[in-house]
């Protein structure tokens, strides 16, 4: 074989070589980018999913509390966003977001508590439903994060 043909070979492999590493690192770089996007969105769509369940929760809580008669449009809304989490969330986000449900029917089914009694509630932390919900949120968060490095 002539040196001339061996030279053109070495450049030739050479430059596909380089090209196809170019190629790769592109590659890899466009798809890393599009997966933090990805985990950046599903985080967002996430939390605005937590807050609303959150306010909705509370309001038909409170209801619950002071009323026997239940807010159907309200529970409607709340168990509609517990079905969203059971879709986008943990296993644990929904499990915990469906005991709240639970939990607010079951107040519905209770006395009306008055006003002395919901003051003792709030000294004791017995009003406070929805605080492993947002311990199980945070950890979800967080594992969600630790993903996107």
């Amino acid at each position: 074989m002539n040196a001339s043909v061996i030279s053109a070979l070495a450049a030739l492999v050479g430059a596909a070589i380089g090209g196809l590493t170019s190629v790769l690192a592109s590659w890899l770089t466009q798809r890393t980018q599009v997966r933090a996007e990805w985990l950046a969105h599903d985080r967002v769509r996430r939390q605005e999913l937590y807050k609303e369940f959150i306010e909705e929760a509370t309001k038909c809580y409170v209801d619950a509390l002071q009323h026997g008669e239940p807010d159907l449009h309200s529970l409607a809304n709340l168990y509609a966003k517990i079905s969203r989490m059971r879709v986008q969330s943990s296993r644990k986000v929904a499990d915990e977001a469906d005991l709240i449900g639970r939990k607010i029917v079951d107040t519905y089914l209770a006395p009306d508590k008055t006003f002395v009694e919901l003051r003792q509630m709030l000294a004791d932390g017995s009003i406070d439903i929805l605080g492993k919900f947002g311990e199980v949120c945070r950890a979800e968060f967080e594992s969600l994060r630790a993903q996107q490095f």
